[in-house]
């Protein structure tokens, strides 16, 4: 409590840590992204089934058509035996129009066996993009079940701590772990107390046996200015400092590696409550522990996708 960080130091952190809510921001950007991909591939897809379903009626008038030829050839054919008794010049002229017939009939099968081909590429292409859309809808409800169970997981872990500053909520695809400034902080300090180090013990196990989930730890204040130790300079220097402990104590309790967590401070600027109330400035003193699934796979399977 007496030692004190260096100004170089103190803003090395400041800089990682900015560093990292930078990092986070990219990868829900890139999230967005890629939901914006996925549906600008559904759009293409519903224009590829649009298109199937233009190409499927060429193919029926061009069917149509193909059977009003062989039907006019079939009668000229008729005549044609009938004239064949009658003058050479007779004979001469139906035959010319049949090689005509024949000539159209010809081209009428290219066109068709044209039209057939390409629908089945295109069919094939369509099946090919919904195997893939299949396979990522699949691997995002997996995600959204994994999140379900982790969330179920911690409320049991947890369990001795409900109604003692500690809340377990699961919203936008995240699962979040609120743990109020009575629960693990004395007034002005960043020491985690008793009660706070086993309820963190209890997280930390939990957090061990789900190696696909990333860590983010998130200090918050109200907006009372601080004034305490001198090492501190204000309210948002104090929560980085109270979610870098946390973040200390969850590596020191479990074997979680340490390329999973972040720890960042918040400050007064991201309250649950008001700050016009005691008890809305205890509700926003506080610490998030948001777990996130790791989204690397998710990315992969979209790019694939472009």
């Amino acid at each position: 409590m007496s030692s004190c960080v260096s100004k170089k130091k103190f803003d090395d952190i400041n800089s990682r840590l900015l560093d990292m809510e930078n990092a986070k921001a990219d990868l829900e950007a890139l999230v967005n992204k890629k939901n914006d991909a996925l549906d600008s591939l559904t759009d293409i897809i519903r224009l590829q089934e649009q298109k199937l379903d233009s190409l499927t009626d060429q193919n029926t008038d061009l069917q149509d058509d193909l059977a009003d030829k062989q039907k006019a050839f079939e009668n000229l054919k008729s005549s044609y035996d009938a004239l064949e008794k009658q003058s050479s010049a007779s004979l001469a002229a139906n035959s010319k129009q049949n090689r005509k017939l024949l000539a159209e009939l010809e081209e009428k099968r290219e066109m068709l066996n044209e039209k057939q081909s390409r629908l089945s590429g295109l069919q094939k292409d369509l099946n090919k993009r919904e195997e893939r859309i299949r396979r990522l809808e699949q691997r995002i409800a997996e995600k959204e079940q994994q999140m379900d169970q982790l969330k179920q997981n911690l409320q049991q872990a947890l369990v001795d701590f409900e109604g003692k500053g500690l809340e377990v909520e699961q919203r936008n695809g995240n699962v979040y772990v609120s743990m109020e400034n009575k629960l693990l902080f004395g007034s002005g300090s960043w020491d985690v107390g008793t009660q706070g180090k086993e309820a963190i013990q209890e997280l930390s196990k939990v957090l061990a046996n789900n190696p696909d989930i990333n860590v983010l730890i998130e200090g918050h204040t109200d907006n009372v200015p601080y004034n305490g130790n001198e090492m501190i300079e204000d309210n948002w220097d104090l929560s980085t400092k109270r979610a870098t402990e946390v973040l200390k104590l969850i590596l020191s309790s479990s074997s979680i590696d340490a390329e999973r967590l972040t720890a960042a401070g918040r400050g007064k600027f991201m309250p649950v409550a008001s700050n016009e109330t005691g008890t809305g400035r205890a509700k926003n003193r506080r610490i998030e522990v948001v777990l996130s699934p790791k989204l690397s796979n998710l990315s992969e399977m979209i790019n694939t996708m472009e």
